[in-house]
Formats: structure tokens, sequence, C-alpha cells
């Protein structure tokens, strides 16, 4: 946990006076709302406002006194901070597993940077090492995710402890597949996913990310595409 509060205080070198910052969900961008909730009480930062990712991070953006906006007022942030659970050496992302990729891409796609904070265990040779989620709409969700798995990954609907389907905050599923030996081709892959009917949105985020922030041992190295990982 260390090495993710160590990202988040990196990433926070990269917010100044006057920003829209996009908002992240993840367990590591929850780091970063709360130290900039703290820079703004202490009014070491001012003038700063959130396009929240999901309810639950506007709700805690809300308890820490981060002023929140919406792309409706404000539709290019300057900046958007968020996590990820896998980074590729292309800087290509998997996320999701925080259960709100839609609203993350949304956000992220917006903003003139997108900026990853991670520690080095989400570092990977290729996409795929865990489960890929991907949000589909209740109507014929099984036959969604028997077609996932005509894809080369086994594919389940997510539930939750009690055996009902995890809905996102538009309402909507979610399916994990899980590729055995990881995606070859994400690109390809996000283009099959993209044209499917059912399928809104994945958790590939390809040529995205501005820079990752990779907390580990030796500090906090910061990637650039092109940078070998």
């Amino acid at each position: 946990m260390e090495l993710k509060w160590q990202a988040a205080r990196q990433a926070l070198t990269w917010v100044h006076n006057g920003m829209v910052l996009g908002l992240g969900s993840g367990s590591t961008a929850q780091c970063f709302l709360d130290l900039l909730g703290e820079r703004l009480q202490a009014g070491a930062l001012r003038d700063i406002v959130g396009v929240p990712t999901s309810e639950r991070t506007a709700s805690r953006a809300r308890a820490l006194g981060i002023p929140l906006t919406t792309l409706a007022e404000h539709p290019h942030p300057d900046l958007a901070v968020d996590g990820a659970d896998e980074v590729d050496p292309d800087l290509n992302l998997i996320k999701g597993l925080g259960k709100a990729l839609l609203r993350e891409k949304i956000v992220e796609i917006h903003a003139g940077r997108l900026l990853v904070i991670v520690d080095e265990s989400k570092l990977v040779s290729r996409l795929g090492r865990g489960p890929l989620p991907v949000e589909i709409v209740p109507f014929g969700a099984e036959a969604t995710v028997h077609w996932l798995a005509t894809l080369g990954c086994r594919a389940e609907l997510w539930r939750e402890a009690d055996g009902s389907p995890v809905v996102t905050d538009d309402g909507h599923y979610l399916a994990r597949c899980w590729f055995p030996a990881g995606i070859a081709d994400p690109y390809a892959l996000a283009r099959l996913l993209a044209d499917r009917p059912g399928v809104v949105e994945h958790g590939l985020f390809l040529g995205m990310a501005t820079a990752v922030l990779v907390a580990g041992t030796q500090g906090v190295r910061v990637l650039q595409r092109g940078q070998p990982v």
C-alpha cells in the first residue's frame, strides 16, 4: 500500500492551481484523492475542480472538500489521474476491475493528458495476465458472455458474493475474460469488442496514457511511450 501512496504523492507534482482534473476510481486513485483533499484544505492548491469517474469517487471527493464539476461544464479536463490493473511496454492499459471503466474512459479520452499511477506489480510484458473486464447491457447478457468465450478466452458474468450480477453506475453488467496466453493483439480485440452489439465498453485503454508513474522499492519512475518498461 505504501507504494501506491508514493505514486500518488508524485502525481500531485503534476497538479497546478486552476486545473480541471479527471478523478479516477481505483484504489491508487483513492490515495491521490486523499492527498489532493489535504492540499486543498491546507491552501497549498486552489481553484481545482474535479470530474469524477464513478459515484464512489464523487462521494469521496465531496467528503474531502474537493469541488466537483461535469464534462458538460468542462468538456476538456486538463489532466486525468487514475490507476491501472495492467501496463504493458507500450503503456497500453487494462483498467476496470474497480467496476468503473466506462466513465473512466469517457472522462480520460477527453482529458488533455492521462497520468497513470501504479506500483511495479502492475507492469506486464503482455496485457491479459489477469482478467479483462467488459461492460455489457443486461439484455441478452448471457448470450453476450457466450460470444465473448469464442474469442479465445474464458468468459463469465461478474457476480457479487450473493450471486447477483455486478451492476455499474450506469446500470450495466460486467463480464470478465481470461486469456490463457495473454492478449496477442489488443487493438484487434478492441475493434471486435467495439463492433459487437451488447458490448458497451471494454477495459483496454490503448494509446491513451501520457505517462505512467511506477512506484517501486527504488522510488518512483516516470515511464513515457517508447521507453523500456
